[in-house]
């Protein structure tokens, strides 16, 4: 039985239309949300008309698509080629996860995004359209309108696959929505009049190589891409104007120069060299070296990289003045370091000090250790007392470490999961000073990075109130299993609240150090990988035990 609605089988009750009619060169596709009477779900119904022959193409790329399993893209259900013509029964369709959340258009109504949140959001879909890629599918449609913001924190793409699409698009349309993200302006949307739109250095740089069509100049993947985003920006990074579609190469560095003039002009501090602009300059005590200048027209991809490698507008004046002289950059003798005389008093005083510490050190040695030593082997029953005049001996005894820390509760944390609690009776058993007793992860089938359903699993623990930490001491029963330590201010802020200090592979027992002690309150053990066990793949912690920093 179908409906007469939309030509579908009667197990799908349709509810109601999301979004426009999408015309393709072999047909319409348009799409309900609609109820699935057996599952007793909601799902997302695409139908093309007509079905036949003519939906061929898209439902085999939709087969492709349901070998697919990744939180990036709407998992795909369902796909029938019908039998063509408009009849009930005759149209071709394709049966989706329904994404529940709001619209990236939605979210991008109140305001562009900003940095860390738009890497993280394009990151995300990045990675599932390269595991596409990795199967030979270009998943295309990707707009503000198909691409969903997850209410645990994830990202999802509503129609999988479009009707068609090419690798190359899929990159140039994820561009599109990282530049969409930062400056709020939709893709082909002109740039608003005054000042353009700013973006960090590198993601400019990313749009742009993203964009090229250039050979060698466009970036390679989607998943170089992924990459890219998942590196964390260096410091210091002003942001840079976009260049726009009509502008050339040589306007927009032009554009470039004139904002650093423009934003060095209230600077208090000199910008120009006293002795004047042939004189050599000094580079400040926290500038870096510099590096050979591009020069010309074409000179735009090799200055982006360089945007953020100045301290100050100071530093890029040295750097772009033609008559800089790096060799000249540092006189000897003037205030800004050692004078030769002093270095020469340096080379030779030093060793003669250490050389005089060492022969008092051997005298004292000699007069007061030793006759002690020869008071004693003679007999005499008794031994003398050291000099009043000699220093009392050094305290070598350790100052004591802080008071251990205690693990008051623990909570999972399972943004990326569907629901099922992931043994949350047995987190006690990993504080519980019992080796012998764990908490694990459930058992997931076809890969150790979850079965590719989510990023990973953890337990917040609470050690009831803020304790100075130099590291964790993991005990485990599942040698090989990765793991990342995380701190956070608050239980419930979600993945990104916590900030990595550690990571690694856990053995038997692990003392995972932090580079520095923090303080903090809340822990977060986050499991990132897997190990084989009888049914999948899985992990477990034994004890967890915060060590307090001394």
């Amino acid at each position: 039985m179908t409906s007469t609605t939309t030509g579908l089988p009667d197990r799908y009750r349709p509810l109601d239309e999301v979004g426009p009619a999408e015309n393709t060169a072999t047909g319409v596709i348009r799409c309900w949300r609609a109820k699935d009477r057996i599952l007793n779900r909601d799902v997302a119904i695409r139908v093309h008309t007509p079905g036949g022959a003519a939906a061929r193409d898209w439902i085999t790329r939709a087969l492709t698509a349901g070998g697919l399993a990744t939180p990036a893209l709407a998992m795909v259900y369902d796909a029938a080629e019908g039998s063509g013509g408009t009849a009930p029964g005759g149209a071709a369709y394709v049966v989706n996860e329904w994404i529940e959340g709001q619209t990236l258009a939605e979210r991008l109504a109140d305001g562009p995004m900003p940095d860390r949140e738009a890497r993280t959001v394009l990151r995300r879909l990045a990675e599932g359209v390269a595991e596409a890629h990795r199967v030979g599918l270009a998943v295309g449609g990707l707009t503000p309108e198909t691409v969903v913001l997850r209410p645990n924190g994830l990202v999802g793409l509503r129609a999988v696959p479009a009707a068609s699409g090419t690798m190359q698009g899929d990159i140039t349309a994820l561009a599109e929505l990282l530049e969409y993200c930062l400056t709020g302006r939709r893709p082909g949307e002109p740039p608003p009049p005054g000042r353009s739109p700013a973006m960090a250095p590198d993601l400019a740089a990313l749009v742009r190589r993203a964009r090229s069509t250039e050979p060698g100049a466009g970036l390679s993947s989607v998943a170089a891409m992924a990459a890219l985003l998942a590196e964390r920006p260096r410091g210091g990074h002003v942001s840079e104007p976009i260049r726009g579609s009509d502008e050339t190469d040589s306007g927009w560095l032009r554009r470039l120069r004139e904002r650093r003039d423009d934003d060095g002009a209230d600077d208090s501090a000199p910008t120009m060299n006293a002795a004047g602009p042939g004189a050599p300059r000094r580079l400040d005590a926290r500038g870096r070296p510099p590096v050979p200048a591009p020069r010309g027209d074409d000179a735009e991809e090799d200055l982006l990289p360089l945007a953020g490698a100045f301290e100050s507008d100071d530093d890029y004046d040295d750097y772009d003045d033609p008559g800089y002289d790096e060799d000249a950059a540092v006189e000897p003798g003037d205030g800004d370091g050692p004078s030769p005389a002093r270095r020469r008093l340096l080379v030779i005083g030093l060793p003669l000090a250490a050389l005089a510490i060492v022969v008092a050190l051997a005298w004292w040695f000699g007069s007061s250790v030793l006759s002690v030593a020869d008071s004693v082997e003679g007999g005499s029953g008794a031994t003398s007392a050291p000099p009043a005049s000699s220093a009392p001996a050094e305290d070598d005894t350790p100052a004591p470490a802080g008071p251990p820390a205690t693990i008051v509760s623990g909570t999972v944390l399972d943004p990326g999961g569907d629901g099922e609690p992931e043994n949350v009776d047995d987190i006690p058993l990993s504080f519980d000073g019992d080796p012998a007793t764990t908490w694990s992860t459930l058992t997931y089938r076809g890969s150790p990075a979850f079965g590719n359903l989510k990023d990973g699993v953890g337990i917040v623990y609470d050690l009831g109130s803020e304790q100075a930490l130099a590291g964790v001491a993991l005990t485990t029963t599942t040698p090989g299993a990765t793991v990342e330590v995380r701190v956070g201010e608050e239980p419930d802020a979600g993945l990104e609240g916590f900030d990595v200090v550690a990571s690694g592979e856990l053995d038997e027992t692990t003392d995972l150090a932090f580079d520095e002690p923090v303080t903090t309150r809340y822990v977060l053990v986050w499991v990132t990988g897997l190990v084989p066990s009888d049914d999948g793949f899985s992990a477990d912690i034994a004890e967890v035990a915060p060590q307090p920093a001394g």
